[in-house]
């Protein structure tokens, strides 16, 4: 089995709203189902097609009960990292001689939801559907949320009935950790869907949209949960697939029903009142509430950033470092803990000191108010010509915490420091597809930052993908476009390690450097508060973003 380094080693109103949105949809449980009803902070159903949008939520809640990829994140333990085990795989490996060439080896006797073989042929057809423009299946409303977070991955070839080449387009130690974001759906079951659609839709392109469509509403995986119902915007059921591949992982609660629910106030009230069993990221002044309710609060520390991403384009006021700088001197984040019930981790960057790639960085990131204006005065702000700002943000969210207040209280401290920021609030997905298209596209609206939370449990996620000049948009993820030769190299140092400690090395240069420059404002790591019934057993929280629900119990 491979294993890769860990991150981590060493009232009233509202649940009336709640109650008429639940009913609208809610229908009764037979008496013998073990059902789990669960609230999202999403404002509608991730993706079930195969690979999920809203964010890591999609991952978590569309993505890992219904499906598999070739390599897993371990979600077994609370008291440990969370590293990189066999999925739909069961061994990797480079080729000594070409690094670019990576053979897997598949799990035997895997079947789909719908009765097919899960194969190398299926591999195949995955890859293609988001990489080869050519393939009659490939679907581009799925080419943003997996391109993106696999950037080196070009093909796939079967080399037997259970072994498969994936080749890369440079080498790079990463690919293993970037394929749990690449979910397996049935090529069976799509065909059964693109034979469905009419005869008189003519246009290839046009049939294999509707295939999709109609694969989206009646989807098969090879995950432990498989779809019965699914209503856009209102929620999804999923059902035990009980004759799942692992047994550690076979569902014991007969139900699962997923629910989009932005807004906090509204998710609280709706454990309160007892329409929902789960909810993500709870309203922090109920904390104490839903506690004396008997409802458990659980938290860890997570491999998860919480900033402004800054704009490097024409005209940005953080092209100047010294604006970076002052800006990460000059947010109180006790203080924000404070207002969040304690529940988040004060950063010092991308990932913590003691951390095998923190790289002791010069810059420290801390409350230093007076150090902040020193620094706004030599780049020419004051009090009486403060730097205008403008931010992108959403009101909820994969990941997003309690994104309003929060940015509130940073608006607020940064004005000491002679800001004035003013934001452009917009529906989560919509926040994240403008992520993908960058400071200098229309969509950002002039916006000099972006508040777009971000997964750090591996090095693309943590820190490549927004410091290299090849992940420009549309590319991936450096809305920015932060980004130089120095760079580039330092992040080929640590892409082409693939002994751990010389990788480690690498990539604690990067972080060092990162922190340095400046491309952030860190204001937060996630320790992802949910609140859940008593009755739900068998709860473990990982240090990871995402969560298990397949071991779960309930009384």
């Amino acid at each position: 089995m491979h294993r890769f380094p860990s991150p981590f080693r060493k009232p009233q109103a509202a649940g009336l709203a709640a109650a008429l949105v639940l009913s609208a949809f809610a229908a009764p449980a037979l008496a013998q189902e073990k059902v789990l009803r669960i609230a999202m902070t999403a404002a509608d159903i991730p993706r079930t097609l195969g690979q999920p949008d809203q964010g890591f939520e999609g991952n978590r809640f569309t993505g890992i009960p219904m499906y598999d990829a070739l390599t897993h994140w371990d979600l077994s333990k609370a008291d440990a990292p969370s590293v990189l085990v066999q999925g739909l795989a069961t061994s990797w490996a480079a080729d000594a001689k070409d690094k670019t060439k990576w053979v897997f080896k598949l799990r035997p006797g895997v079947k789909f939801h719908d009765g097919s073989d899960f194969n190398a042929d299926a591999v195949v057809w995955n890859v293609r559907k988001v990489l080869d423009k050519e393939a009659p299946h490939f679907d581009a409303s799925q080419v943003g949320v997996t391109a993106s977070r696999m950037p080196t991955l070009r093909s796939a070839r079967k080399i037997d009935n259970l072994t498969v080449e994936l080749t890369t387009s440079e080498p790079d130690a990463f690919l293993p950790l970037n394929l749990t974001n690449l979910f397996m759906a049935s090529p069976a079951h799509w065909e059964a869907k693109l034979k469905a659609v009419p005869a008189s839709v003519t246009d290839a392109a046009e049939r294999s949209k509707q295939a999709w469509v109609a694969f989206a509403g009646d989807a098969s995986g090879t995950g432990p949960f498989r779809m019965t119902r699914f209503v856009p915007r209102e929620r999804l059921e999923l059902a035990a697939n009980k004759a799942y591949w692992d047994p550690k992982r076979t569902p014991k609660i007969d139900k699962v029903v997923m629910i989009p629910m932005p807004e906090a106030n509204a998710r609280t009230a709706a454990l309160l009142s007892g329409q929902v069993d789960w909810i993500e990221a709870p309203a922090p002044d109920a904390m104490p509430q839903i506690q004396q309710r008997g409802f458990k609060i659980y938290s860890n520390a997570q491999p998860h950033v919480w900033p402004w991403q800054f704009s490097f384009a024409e005209g940005s006021p953080f092209l100047d470092k010294r604006v970076r700088q002052a800006a990460n001197l000059c947010v109180d984040r006790e203080g924000m803990k404070s207002m969040l019930n304690g529940m988040m981790a004060p950063p010092k960057g991308t990932v913590p000191p003691g951390h095998p790639w923190w790289g002791s960085p010069k810059f420290d990131i801390k409350y230093d108010v007076k150090g902040a204006q020193a620094l706004m005065q030599q780049a020419g702000f004051s009090a009486a010509k403060p730097v205008k700002v403008k931010v992108q943000i959403s009101a909820s969210g994969s990941g997003q915490m309690q994104p309003l207040p929060m940015n509130e209280f940073v608006q607020q401290s940064l004005k000491q420091c002679f800001f004035d920021v003013q934001f452009d609030v917009i529906e989560w997905n919509t926040l994240f597809t403008n992520w993908r298209q960058g400071a200098k596209h229309a969509s950002a609206n002039g916006a000099h930052a972006i508040n777009v939370s971000f997964a750090a449990m591996d090095p693309f996620f943590a820190m490549v993908r927004f410091t290299s000049t090849k992940t420009f948009p549309p590319v991936s993820n450096n809305w920015g476009y932060f980004g130089n030769d120095e760079f580039d190299k330092l992040i080929a140092d640590a892409r082409n390690s693939f002994d751990d400690k010389a990788r480690d090395g690498a990539l604690a240069k990067l972080h060092a450097r990162i922190v340095e420059e400046a491309p952030f404002l860190w204001i937060a790591h996630d320790v992802g508060p949910r609140a859940i019934s008593a009755k739900v057993k068998g709860v473990v929280q990982p240090r990871s973003w995402f969560i298990d629900i397949a071991p779960m119990t309930m009384d």
